[in-house]
């Protein structure tokens, strides 16, 4: 058997306890060798909890500790740089958390700094690693190559003139939020400044480039205040994507849905619970995944987006009953942080090639920056202007 890798997180905050430290100590790929944070409350919970073999306040002599393999990383942006900087100069692996930085100077360097000592590196848009995109990108991938059409296809006139742009790609984003949810720092210019055009956006703008697999080329982008976003973004070789970013919404209705189209088909992803397909010969037309911390198992057996929709609503009446609006996560959908986690590790031992590499995260950053500047200015942004 292969060595466990020896990880240390650097930056125990809410995030890092509730999926990076726990995966890490459950995985039986890596051990929780250290946790580093500057709050003593939290690194008792790190070892209380989840086991962490180690705590320390310091993180570059985390770093420099021949004993630790590999860095997962968690601090806030203004800390990333000089962090990846150092693991670099050490070369250590670093899982980083997104968005790589709240500047595009920043975000180069890192880009520099990874090129140049070829460590391996992952951000952290674990979506990609979710077992329902997963499924969902292979399949739309295969029929944008093999282009291969359904027998019921109406063909109206078969005399059609050419078209160009026959057979493009088009993907539509939905996310359902509630702003009540959010933590107080989002609303802190000097920690978040772009607000969730940058912390939140990179993560679709990210799935947008996997599944239509083109060079982004221009950005138009709408939003009121920091809740409501909605962007467009055309690509070089004439792929479109949209993406309607709501906060006014409500976690009683599944947050996220993504429709993708092109050449005679769809395939749509319904809240990383359910993929339904259409218009591609001998495809399933639905695959349902099972949920994650399912409180309710006994409701909504049928699975899929109705499943989950039975348990959060018989979840959401209770919570209401009670008068404790926590009791309404009841199941949750698998966003792919834990299978992100492994993937990197298959990564670093060689098994694989990479999960999400340093220049998708920069590609997806650069097309939140546009569309920042698209809505303050009023304007399509080309991607060469930055």
């Amino acid at each position: 058997m292969k060595k466990k890798l020896n990880f240390a997180v650097i930056g125990c905050g809410a995030l890092a306890r509730s999926q990076h430290i726990p995966n890490i100590a459950r995985s039986q790929k890596a051990v929780l060798h250290t946790c580093c944070d500057l709050s003593d409350a939290a690194l008792k919970i790190c070892r209380d909890t989840y086991g962490a073999e180690h705590t320390a306040n310091n993180w570059e002599a985390v770093i420099a500790d021949p004993e630790v393999d590999a860095v997962c990383l968690a601090t806030t942006e203004k800390l990333r740089l000089l962090v990846i900087a150092r693991a670099a100069e050490y070369g250590k692996p670093v899982y980083v958390e997104k968005p790589l930085a709240t500047n595009l100077e920043e975000v180069y360097r890192i880009q520099e700094i990874v090129h140049r000592s070829g460590i391996p590196f992952c951000v952290g848009h674990n979506r990609r690693s979710s077992p329902a995109m997963i499924d969902a990108q292979r399949i739309f991938r295969a029929h944008m190559r093999g282009k291969c059409q359904c027998a019921w296809r109406w063909d109206r006139e078969s005399d059609r003139p050419a078209r160009a742009d026959d057979g493009r790609a088009s993907m539509n984003v939905r996310i359902n939020d509630d702003w009540y949810s959010w933590k107080s720092w989002v609303f802190d210019l000097a920690q978040a400044p772009h607000g969730p055009m940058l912390f939140e956006m990179t993560h679709f703008t990210d799935l947008c480039n996997w599944f239509l697999a083109a060079e982004p080329e221009e950005v138009f982008a709408m939003e009121t205040g920091m809740l409501n976003h909605a962007i467009m973004i055309r690509y070089r070789s004439g792929e479109i994507a949209t993406l309607n970013l709501c906060a006014n919404g409500t976690f009683g209705y599944p947050k996220e849905l993504y429709e993708i189209m092109g050449n005679g088909a769809i395939v749509v992803v319904d809240h990383m619970c359910e993929v339904r397909t259409a218009g591609i010969p001998g495809e399933k037309p639905v695959r349902k995944y099972p949920y994650l911390y399912d409180k309710l198992p006994e409701i909504g057996v049928q699975g899929g987006i109705s499943g989950w929709f039975e348990k959060k609503c018989a979840a959401c009446e209770a919570a209401a009953r009670a008068g404790n609006p926590e009791m309404q996560f009841v199941a949750d959908p698998d966003k792919g942080h834990a299978h992100a986690l492994e993937h990197f590790i298959d990564q670093i031992n060689g098994e694989r090639g990479e999960v999400c590499g340093v220049d998708d995260a920069v590609s997806a950053t650069r097309i939140a920056f546009a569309a920042i500047r698209s809505a303050a200015e009023g304007r399509i942004v080309r991607l060469s202007e930055l």
